[in-house]
């Protein structure tokens, strides 16, 4: 199942994570802003976060197999009417809205509640780092194609390119009901030994113990932030790059750096989170991407520093999946993980829609995007303080009635 729910967010993450080194050709072609190029990445990021509860509620109760076939099959159309598109509305509908949902049914919130239910809590943090690292495998891989791509056969045949690809998550989405159809054994055969509280026992009550939970909310609002500046630099960077006369390779392969940096990064960071309280893990991730963020809005822009850059921040880029959705499982159990991860999520692709229509607004007002590199420095520093009183502490639920 681990490979599986790996493979489905490597394909998933690369494909969407490749969309930024669209957006100057894109733009040149259909003569439109950046501003409506991000709109519509800010669109797809905006309804990949409003589908994420419903598609966790979705996962939880059908098992998520049918969840990522009909994902799979939103993001393949979605990608193959971008490929012929020749309008801004064109251009919402298909790498907006049909690849949004594509995304809602293909990504983390619905294999990590998989994985969730399949492992024991000790080995949570590592498997939920090892799926992530995947998403991160996937941006490795496939930014750098895509660009090549792009650059031998033009942007419409590449995205039909990235279609084919998108189509093979069909295949490895039905291995992950595999731990809804087996039984758990321990030795020899024998029954399991008493597992510790998995949840609240209704979905109700499970969204009502989060509702009032300040840890929840904090946690939730911090994800916002890693929504924004991660969808900024994946959507934006390219063209940041261009914009400053370095050539587009550079951007191409710094993302897949960020990619390539965070393979490992996810893993350790997700590591760690076994042996030290994912509070303290995040607030220091946040103040490194303030730091590493700073850097670039003070020294002169060069092909070194935004290669250093994509190094020192792809490091910490997925970091706070599995440490935020390991802290979800731990304070209000795995039973209804896909639901409530789906809801931190979605803070998180508010953040994203933040993140790529912003950027693309700013540039079209300033003509740079100066502003929203320093506004990343102040709010990657926002949100190290905002985890610093948050609680990890699993809620004490009263014992059931014999």
């Amino acid at each position: 199942m681990l490979i599986a729910a790996a493979v489905v967010v490597t394909i998933s993450m690369g494909v969407r994570q490749a969309f930024g080194v669209f957006l100057t050709p894109v733009v040149a072609e259909l003569g439109i802003g950046r501003e409506v190029f991000g709109f519509a990445i800010a669109v797809q990021n905006l309804l990949f976060g409003l589908m994420q509860p419903f598609i966790g509620m979705i996962a939880d109760r059908f098992g998520p197999s049918r969840v990522v076939l009909a994902g799979t099959a939103a993001y393949v159309a979605g990608l193959v009417l971008a490929a012929s598109t020749g309008s801004p509305t064109g251009l919402m509908v298909t790498l907006g809205v049909a690849v949004g949902f594509g995304l809602a049914g293909t990504s983390f919130v619905v294999v990590l509640g998989a994985v969730g239910r399949a492992v024991p809590e000790a080995r949570r943090p590592q498997c939920f780092a090892l799926v992530t690292a995947g998403g991160s495998f996937g941006m490795f891989a496939v930014v750098p194609g895509a660009y090549a791509m792009l650059d031998a056969f033009g942007w419409r045949d590449a995205i039909l390119l990235l279609a084919i690809a998108a189509s093979a998550m069909a295949a490895f989405g039905f291995a992950l009901d595999g731990a809804r159809r087996r039984r758990p054994q321990g030795a020899a055969g024998a029954a399991p030994a008493p597992a510790a509280p998995s949840g609240a026992d209704t979905l109700g009550k499970a969204l009502h113990e989060a509702a009032h939970s300040g840890s929840f909310w904090l946690l939730a609002l911090g994800f916002g932030v890693c929504g924004f500046q991660i969808t900024f630099i994946g959507v934006h960077l390219p063209a940041w790059v261009g914009d400053v006369g370095i050539p587009g390779w550079v951007a191409a392969w710094a993302l897949g750096l960020i990619g390539a940096c965070n393979i490992v990064g996810a893993y350790v960071l997700g590591s760690l989170g076994a042996h030290f309280r994912g509070r303290n893990m995040l607030v220091a991730i946040y103040t490194l991407r303030m730091i590493f963020v700073t850097a670039v809005v003070v020294l002169p822009p060069s092909a070194p520093l935004i290669l250093a850059f994509a190094v020192l921040f792809g490091f910490t880029w997925l970091g706070t999946i599995p440490l935020t959705s390991g802290m979800v499982a731990r304070i209000f159990g795995p039973r209804y993980l896909s639901t409530l991860y789906g809801v931190v999520f979605l803070s998180h692709q508010v953040g994203a829609f933040l993140g790529a229509w912003g950027g693309g607004y700013a540039y079209d007002l300033l003509g740079s995007y100066d502003a929203v590199w320093t506004a990343m420095a102040v709010i990657s520093a926002i949100a190290a303080l905002m985890h610093l009183p948050i609680s990890d502490r699993p809620v004490v639920r009263q014992p059931k009635a014999a």
